[in-house]
């Protein structure tokens, strides 16, 4: 029979072999972990050296106003200023000026006198100033009075829009005459204000005739510059250039528009058109904003004198439809054309924002 107890001996060897076995394997998981280890640093990027340099901090600009500029005093004065200083330049220095130059009896002055003093009143005490004042207040005269290229495109558009705008406002007064006209003979004291108001507009309407007034083709060519472009050039400087841009400052664009319209309308004496001239003057703040060029309003308040000019020469002073005889069928047919005329207004300043929609105005 065979013994079947185990012999100690070959315990022993086999635990020597099984130690062996543990230890390869050992050493085996031990080579792979250093292999991998090798490989993971072989796949990772070399640290970039460590160094103090930070990156630097942006810090965005907040600027104290609604334009990325700082003027020297606050805005709104600066605006204020334009229009106290411009209205006393222009009125009491223009007065003086035309004292000094034609006397006191300058009721029989020369036509072309009076007109070349009127522009150098122009040049002087609106244009002169305006530009000073933005130089001094703002320094870049650039931006504040918007002396950038004109978008032909959108200035056709604006054009259009003066062409509807000029006969809606004329059939306004027409329409609005009738009703003073009516209130007049109803009330007395509407009646005494009028008769004041008329004594007003003849006035100034004897002052313009005297300028507008030309017996040749040279003389009416020195009216269109004296009444036509003198005028655009000095008042849009200004008004849409420094009194709305100033504005701009502290409200909305609408309001800087329409408040410097207001002043822009009272400092022209015409109290039967005060209405159509805040009208204009809003028309000419929204093409400066919308244009971001001057000359726009420019263009636009040079057609506005050029057609009344056209239409003084062709016509004289007499009102091409008489208010006081006007009709109720007649008064019917100016509120249709107003209405008329004021939808399509609406249109052409639709496809003005239309077109504008995309473009970052400043």
């Amino acid at each position: 029979m065979t013994n079947t107890i185990l012999n100690p001996g070959h315990f022993e060897n086999n635990n020597s072999f099984t130690l062996f076995t543990l230890k390869s394997l050992i050493l085996m998981y031990s080579m792979d972990e250093n292999q991998n280890n090798e490989e993971q640093n072989q796949q990772k990027p070399e640290k970039e050296p460590e160094t103090n340099f930070q990156e630097p901090i942006i810090v965005p600009i907040v600027h104290k106003y609604r334009l990325p500029i700082e003027p020297k005093i606050n805005p709104t004065l600066a605006a204020v200023i334009g229009l106290i200083g411009g209205f006393i330049l222009y009125q009491l220095f223009g007065s003086l000026l035309l004292i000094l130059v034609l006397g006191f009896d300058f009721q029989n002055a020369p036509p072309n006198s009076l007109r070349l003093i009127q522009m150098a009143g122009q040049l002087l005490f609106i244009l002169l100033p305006a530009l000073i004042l933005t130089k001094v207040i703002y320094e870049n005269v650039t931006f504040i009075i918007r002396a950038h290229p004109v978008d032909f495109k959108l200035l056709s558009f604006f054009i259009l829009g003066m062409l509807i705008l000029i006969p809606l406002m004329q059939n306004y007064l027409y329409i609005q005459n009738v009703f003073i006209e009516r209130l007049a003979e109803k009330s007395a004291a509407i009646k005494s204000i009028k008769d004041a108001l008329d004594g007003l507009n003849t006035l100034l309407e004897d002052q313009y005739s005297k300028i507008i007034v030309a017996k040749n083709a040279l003389e009416v060519l020195l009216v269109v510059f004296v009444v036509s472009v003198i005028p655009a050039l000095c008042e849009e400087t200004m008004f849409r250039g420094f009194i709305q841009r100033s504005f701009e400052f502290t409200m909305t664009p609408f309001k800087a528009a329409l408040l410097t319209a207001i002043f822009f309308a009272l400092n022209h004496f015409n109290p039967y058109g005060l209405l159509p001239l805040i009208a204009l003057g809003l028309f000419f703040g929204y093409a400066a904003y919308k244009s971001n060029s001057i000359v726009v309003p420019m263009v636009l308040h040079f057609m506005n004198n050029f057609i009344a000019v056209v239409m003084y020469l062709a016509f004289g002073s007499e009102e091409l439809v008489d208010t006081k005889t006007m009709t109720n069928a007649e008064l019917g047919f100016a509120s249709l054309s107003f209405i008329v005329l004021l939808t399509l207004f609406g249109l052409v300043v639709y496809l003005i924002r239309r077109y504008n929609s995309n473009k970052l105005i400043i």
